[in-house]
């Protein structure tokens, strides 16, 4: 067995134990996130199509989606097919591929922090500022806003993984997630993680409480600019709409606050695996369903194109 070149490493592999103590419901997960990981990927394709192909749809609020909708695709690639494979045989890692693996999923994490900030700066300036929207948000400033928020993740976790992979890793090489994620390595590392988990620490405080500050500030503004329109269906569609978009975005939030700042609130490794997929799974399984798939503009783009090639076809 080859031994991996990181320095100071003395094991080769890790073996992620993800849901070995409900070994009797495996092949029901395996099914079930089968089922959940398509979806996911069939969705956010769909809304990356209909953008794509309908000039209607080239506006600053889909340009962001469709950079969200790309980045589900690549955030739970990382983690899905690792966790299936666990459910039908054991789920080694190589180190060097246990790092790479926190390195991508972390940095399109902390990227989804940023870009969701931004949608909802986005949404603030519509409804607030109608008139002066197609000025603040012009393209060029929204292609900026969005490699920054990119560049912005990977920058962050790539200082992170250069931290981590500096330390020693000797046994025992059972992490129990169904990925490598932070704390469960920092455990198992025999030299002082002291100061990649400070430097995490800090990180993730700026990384969430400000993106998620700004979150709730624009959503705040929005509610108090919509409580002005007189009461009726648009009204109670805004609130629909704010409501729903919250309650994905802070339950994404929430659990990184939770397991990334204050670790120690979760004392059970079965409630950091639940918490685990919330933000993995569960939340880019609701982020089409709630931003683009109840989206009259959405269904109509992906009808038109439906009809397109039912026509080409037919001809």
């Amino acid at each position: 067995m080859e031994i991996v070149s990181i320095r100071n490493q003395t094991i080769t592999e890790f073996v992620l134990l993800g849901f070995s103590d409900v070994a009797e419901l495996h092949l029901l997960f395996f099914i079930v996130f089968t089922l959940i990981y398509t979806s996911i990927t069939v969705g956010n394709m769909l809304i990356i199509v209909a953008v794509v192909s309908s000039p209607r749809l080239h506006t600053p609020m889909y340009f962001f989606l469709v950079n969200l909708s790309f980045l589900e695709i690549l955030y739970t690639s990382t983690v899905v097919p690792k966790m299936l494979e666990g459910f039908l045989q054991e789920a080694a890692i190589s180190v060097a591929g246990c790092l790479l693996q926190f390195f991508i999923f972390g940095s399109l994490a902390t990227t989804e922090c940023f870009l969701l900030a931004i949608m909802a700066y986005d949404r603030y300036l519509a409804i607030c500022y109608p008139l002066r929207y197609p000025l603040l948000m012009r393209p060029r400033w929204c292609l900026g806003l969005v490699v920054i928020a990119w560049l912005s993740g990977f920058i962050v976790d790539g200082l992170v993984v250069a931290l981590m992979a500096q330390l020693r890793f000797c046994g025992p090489n059972h992490i129990d997630h169904f990925y490598c994620d932070f704390t469960p390595l920092m455990d198992l590392a025999c030299s002082d993680p002291s100061i990649a988990q400070l430097t995490t620490f800090i990180l993730s405080v700026v990384c969430l409480t400000v993106p998620f500050g700004l979150i709730l500030t624009s959503y705040a503004r929005i509610v108090v600019a919509v409580l002005r329109v007189p009461a009726g269906a648009s009204r109670r569609k805004a609130f629909s709409t704010c409501s729903s978009h919250l309650s994905v975005v802070s339950t994404f939030y929430g659990t990184l606050i939770v397991l990334y700042i204050a670790p120690s609130a979760v004392n059970s490794q079965i409630l950091s695996k639940v918490f685990g997929l919330l933000y993995t799974v569960f939340t880019p399984l609701f982020n089409p369903v709630i931003y683009t798939l109840r989206n009259k503009e959405v269904h109509q783009a992906l009808w038109r194109l439906l009809y397109i090639k039912q026509t080409e076809t037919l001809n």
